[in-house]
C-alpha cells in the first residue's frame, strides 16, 4: 500500500491548482510496482497506448507502439512512455489511489515511463494536473512560470515549447515527487536508467461540455424549446442586442436545469480516455453461481481504470464507465459503497442482491468485466 506522508498531503493541498511543488521523500521507502521488463510487456497489450520519444541533437520525435525490439535504440536519448498503466498493473493501481484525497472524476489515469540517459519528452506545456513520482534511477526535472510560451520550431505534432527560465530545478530520487498544475512549462532529462510515474488529473473544457450537453439533448430528445420575441428589430438586417441575449438566456436556462446538467456531468466525468482492459465472462455467471461465490469467501474487485461516480442529492442513480443506471430506491447506502470501494465484499452487496432489478445489474457488470471475482488474500 503507498500513502503519502502527512507533511506532503498538507503541502500539496496548499499548492492544489496554484503553483508548482517539489516534495523530497515525499513516499518514505518508495518501492516501484514494477520493473523495466515489465513495462515492456504492458507496452504490447492490445488495448494499451504507448510510445517511445527519441531524441538527437536536440530534436525529439514519437514513434508509436507496440514495440518489441528497444535495441535498435542504442543505450541512451530515448524514453518509452505507456498510458493508463493503472489498467494492467494492480501495483500501480495502489500506487495512484495514494492520491484520492482528490475526486475520482478528475483522476485520468498513471502514465509510467521509463528512459535510458539523456532520454526525455523535451520541454512542453501540460493542460491538466500531473504528480511525477521518481521510482529507481535518478532525473533532473525543470519548471518554468506560467505566461506565452513559444512553440519549438519544427514540433508541431508534439506541442513542444522553446527553452524557458526554471523556478524549479532538482534532481529526482526515487520517492521524490513534484507537482506541476496546468499552464506550467516542465522538462524531465535522465541521469541515469530511470522509472517515473506521472498521476494525471483533468477537467472537462467548455467544448467538452457543451459537446456533450448537446449530445445528450439529443439523445433524450430535449431541448426543443424554441426563442421567442415580442418586438423586432427596425433594420432586419441586424441581430439585435436583445435577441442576442435572449438567446443566451435559452441556452443558460439548459444549463441551469439540474435534472439536465447533473446527468450529463455524471456521463461525461464517468467516461475513460483509455480503453478498459475488459474481460467478459464466457459463459456468463448465473446469479446463483455469483452468490455462492461470494458466500464462499471470495470478493468482487473493481476492473483497473473504471470510474464509478454518483451526484450529490441523487441517491438512486450510478455512473458507470459513461453510462446512467437507475437503481431500486432504498438501496443509497448499497451504491455509496459501489461507487466508493474498489474491493466489495458479500455484506456490502447483499441490499443490492436481494433485490431483483439491481441483483440483475449487478450480474450483468460482473459478466461484461467491470468487476471480477478474487479469493480473500
Amino acid at each position: 500500500m503507498y500513502s503519502l506522508q502527512p507533511d506532503a498531503l498538507d503541502a500539496i493541498r496548499h499548492h492544489w491548482q496554484q503553483r508548482p511543488l517539489y516534495i523530497p521523500a515525499a513516499f518514505a521507502d518508495f518501492i516501484d510496482p514494477l520493473e523495466p521488463d515489465e513495462l515492456a510487456g504492458v507496452a504490447l497489450e492490445e488495448t494499451a497506448s504507448s510510445r517511445v520519444i527519441i531524441q538527437q541533437q536536440g530534436q525529439w520525435r514519437a514513434e508509436p507502439g507496440p514495440i518489441e525490439d528497444f535495441s535498435r535504440f542504442g543505450d541512451q536519448g530515448w524514453q518509452l512512455l505507456v498510458q493508463a498503466v493503472n489498467h494492467f498493473v494492480p501495483a500501480a493501481a495502489e500506487l495512484a489511489s495514494a492520491f484520492r484525497f482528490l475526486p475520482d472524476w478528475r483522476f485520468d489515469d498513471l502514465m509510467v515511463s521509463f528512459a535510458a540517459p539523456g532520454g526525455g519528452v523535451g520541454p512542453h506545456v501540460d493542460n491538466y494536473d500531473v504528480f511525477i513520482i521518481q521510482g529507481q534511477g535518478r532525473r533532473r526535472w525543470q519548471v518554468g512560470n506560467r505566461g506565452p510560451h513559444r512553440p519549438r520550431a519544427g514540433h508541431s505534432i508534439m506541442a513542444l515549447v522553446e527553452d524557458f527560465d526554471a523556478i524549479i530545478d532538482v534532481e529526482m530520487a526515487p520517492g521524490d515527487l513534484l507537482y506541476i498544475p496546468p499552464g506550467y512549462p516542465h522538462c524531465g532529462q535522465t541521469l541515469v536508467p530511470s522509472l517515473s510515474y506521472s498521476v494525471g488529473f483533468r477537467a472537462p473544457s467548455q467544448q467538452e461540455l457543451i459537446g456533450q450537453l448537446a449530445d445528450c439533448l439529443q439523445d433524450q430528445d430535449l431541448g426543443k424549446r424554441r426563442f421567442i420575441s415580442n418586438s423586432e428589430p427596425a433594420q432586419p438586417q441586424r441581430i439585435s442586442q436583445a435577441h442576442q441575449q435572449g438567446m443566451a438566456k435559452l441556452i443558460s436556462q439548459l444549463v441551469a436545469d439540474t435534472a439536465t446538467l447533473g446527468p450529463m456531468l455524471g456521463t461525461l466525468l464517468s467516461q475513460n480516455r483509455f480503453e478498459l482492459d475488459l474481460q467478459p465472462l464466457q459463459p456468463p455467471l448465473s446469479l446463483s453461481q455469483l452468490q455462492h461465490a461470494l458466500q464462499q469467501g471470495q470478493h468482487l474487485q473493481r476492473v483497473g481504470g473504471l470510474k464509478c461516480l454518483q451526484l450529490e442529492g441523487d441517491d438512486t442513480s450510478l455512473f458507470l464507465d459513461g453510462q446512467r443506471w437507475c437503481l431500486a430506491n432504498g438501496l443509497a447506502d448499497a451504491i455509496t459503497d459501489l461507487a466508493r470501494h474498489h474491493k466489495l465484499e458479500f455484506p456490502m452487496l447483499t441490499p443490492l442482491l436481494s433485490n431483483p432489478q439491481s441483483a440483475a445489474e449487478l450480474l450483468q457488470w460482473v459478466n461484461q468485466g467491470y468487476w471480477y471475482l478474487q479469493d480473500n488474500h
